[in-house]
Order: C-alpha cells, then structure tokens, then sequence
C-alpha cells in the first residue's frame, strides 16, 4: 500500500514517539509500580489505544475527500499548521528550562495484567490531544487514490511497533537505572528536538504540492 513521503513519516513518528508526554508518563509510573512487566503490558494498552485515533481519522477523512479534493488540501494544510504550532510549543517548554512531563514516585505493588492493559489503553483512547494529533498528521500522508482506512491503519501499525519498543526499552531503562531515566534534562532536551523536527516537517508539508483526486 502506497504512503506519501514514508521517510518523512518514518523520521517524524520516531520522533514524536520519543516526545515526553502521558504515555511515557503512565508507562513510567506503572513501571515503578510493579516492574518492568506492567510496564510493557501498559505499552502494549496504549499502543492498541492507537488503532481506535486511526480508525476515525480514516472516516474523517473519508468523508472530507467524499465532499471536494479543495476540502482535502484545506485539511492537510491545517495539519502542517497545527504541527508546527505543536513545534513551538515543545521549543517554548525547553527554551523555560523544563519538561512538560511531570513524574511522580509509586509504591511497589503486585502487578495485575487486566489493571495495567486497561490503564494504558484508556489513558490513549481517552486522550483528546492523540485524537486532534491523528486527525491532524495522517492525512499529511495519505494518498487520495487509495483507500484512506486502509492507509491509517498501516501508519498506526508502524507507530504501534516503534512505540512498543519504545516504551518496553524504556521500561527496562527504569528498572536498570531509574534515576537517569528521570533525569529532568533529559526529557526538556527531547522535548526541544522533537519540536524543531515538526517545525520543519510542517514547514515542509505547507510548501510541498501533494497529489489531489479528480472529482
């Protein structure tokens, strides 16, 4: 199935996976709180979490494509704009000397496998930042001429795989060495590069002319 610019989707969702935000907090919290499994089965929640942001992105954006190919280019440039607004926010946060991530310590406590699956999935689903962030960067890669369900699903099952290994590497990093995975200026350093990247990546996809269907 054919994707639009898949290295620079490849490049940005590598990035963004890497990006600080409620995922990497929720796997680091039920990491600390029953080890390194709970935190990889707390991945394995969210990452299943983003099948659900695909699957309504892909109706809407079905159904703008179904009303007129002007309507597509007005949704894929609001995208590139909301990316790169999503940059200078990342590089306000690092350029204020600290990360938008709050970590908090937990007590140790025996690990439930249905407790930490939902925790995860919900906390994903439920988050209305992933949902305007699918609906905003997919179709940035979609190409008109095929089925935009099916091109969803095959971006969100890449981003489920580097998301899995992600957060499970980070999940063993905290139970080796807690302390610099919580190290403050690690997370504001990320935070700053990742903004740099969807700036130019929105940047790049408002000066770009991308296919548009016949209607």
């Amino acid at each position: 199935m054919h994707i639009l610019n898949i290295e620079a989707f490849l490049i940005a969702i590598t990035i963004l996976t890497l990006t600080p935000g409620l995922d990497t907090a929720v796997v680091i919290r039920n990491t600390s709180r029953s080890g390194m499994k709970d935190g990889c089965v707390t991945s394995f929640g969210i990452c299943l979490g983003l099948f659900v942001h695909a699957t309504f992105s892909a109706i809407g954006i079905s159904a703008i494509l179904l009303q007129s190919a002007e309507a597509f280019q007005v949704m894929k440039w609001v995208g590139a704009a909301y990316l790169i607004y999503l940059g200078i926010n990342g590089l306000r946060s690092t350029l204020k000397g600290g990360s938008s991530l709050k970590l908090s310590d937990t007590s140790h406590d025996k690990f439930q496998l249905k407790r930490s699956l939902r925790e995860g999935f919900l906390s994903n689903v439920l988050n209305p930042k992933t949902a305007v962030f699918y609906l905003a960067f997919l179709p940035q890669f979609i190409d008109p001429e095929y089925s935009p369900f099916i091109q969803s699903l095959l971006m969100a099952t890449i981003h489920f795989f580097i998301a899995m290994a992600w957060q499970c590497g980070l999940a063993g990093a905290i139970n080796f060495a807690k302390r610099l995975v919580q190290n403050g200026s690690i997370m504001t350093w990320m935070e700053g590069l990742t903004g740099v990247v969807l700036i130019g990546l929105g940047i790049k996809l408002l000066l770009e002319e991308p296919p548009i269907p016949n209607t």
